[in-house]
């Protein structure tokens, strides 16, 4: 068991959200998270999984990823020695493809995943870790690409913000905003410049898509009383309004395929 983590999924699908947005990507969605955020659309990770090795995980994301190994676009993008048709090259790709991502539940709540996320920076592949910000991320190999949250009122569990993590952010990682209401954005636009988040990183305010009534799990935390519901429309003006220093973003892949699909 020293060697294993509880995994609820592994698939290969298109980043959704943070920059990386629209890149193919492993998705390697680990079991289990201690918070109950309001709109949390993984619920099912809370408690279903099985126990797999390190070595099997990263056989299964190198399988995943074996159609991108070709003479043409290869496992990093286009090979050096690209066909003409092509005209590509693999340093024209700012990343190797497809990117890997931890996801879950709460990858960190598993220590072994951070001897994974090594093991595949190790092997080459661009590695993304999601994580709700409420563990400590300074362990994290840093050459994985940190995307972390700062739980917004709304969520139900903005105290669980472990506030420390924003000395340890690198101009690599970037710093997500959940936003489902007027008072999330009012809070995140008061962070944005009280720690001057901006000049740490790339800072993503994302419109927290409301669930599908099968999506909302028992466990999950109620919306605080006198919360007022923000549209992506709203909340994207509202961005330009302010001038705000942030990237605005949707959950890309609930526009492609059914919002509560999974393995997408």
């Amino acid at each position: 068991m020293s060697d294993t983590l509880a995994v609820n999924e592994i698939y290969l699908s298109l980043q959704g959200e943070s920059t990386f947005a629209g890149f193919p990507c492993v998705f390697v969605r680990l079991a289990a998270c201690p918070l109950r955020c309001s709109y949390c659309d993984t619920a099912y990770a809370f408690t279903e999984g099985q126990r797999r090795s390190l070595a099997e995980i990263r056989g299964e994301v190198h399988r995943l990823a074996a159609p991108f190994a070709n003479p043409t676009t290869g496992a990093g993008g286009p090979k050096r020695n690209a066909s003409p048709v092509s005209g590509l090259r693999s340093e024209d790709l700012p990343v190797r493809l497809p990117l890997v991502e931890l996801t879950g539940g709460e990858p960190l709540l598993q220590s072994n995943a951070l001897p994974l996320m090594r093991g595949l920076c190790d092997d080459g592949f661009t590695v993304l870790l999601e994580t709700s910000g409420a563990f400590d991320i300074a362990p994290v190999d840093p050459r994985v690409h940190r995307i972390m949250d700062l739980k917004c009122p709304s969520s139900g569990e903005i105290g669980r913000n472990r506030w420390e993590n924003l000395d340890y952010l690198l101009s690599t990682d970037e710093l997500k905003f959940v936003i489902g209401t007027s008072e999330d954005y009012a809070w995140a636009k008061t962070q944005l410049a009280t720690h001057r988040l901006a000049e740490r990183c790339p800072v993503l305010f994302s419109w927290a898509t409301p669930l599908l009534p099968r999506q909302r799990d028992p466990s999950l935390k109620p919306v605080p009383p006198g919360q007022h519901p923000i549209t992506r429309q709203d909340l994207a003006e509202q961005i330009l309004a302010d001038a705000l220093p942030v990237r605005f973003q949707v959950q890309m892949h609930k526009f492609i395929w059914p919002a509560d699909q999974r393995g997408v």
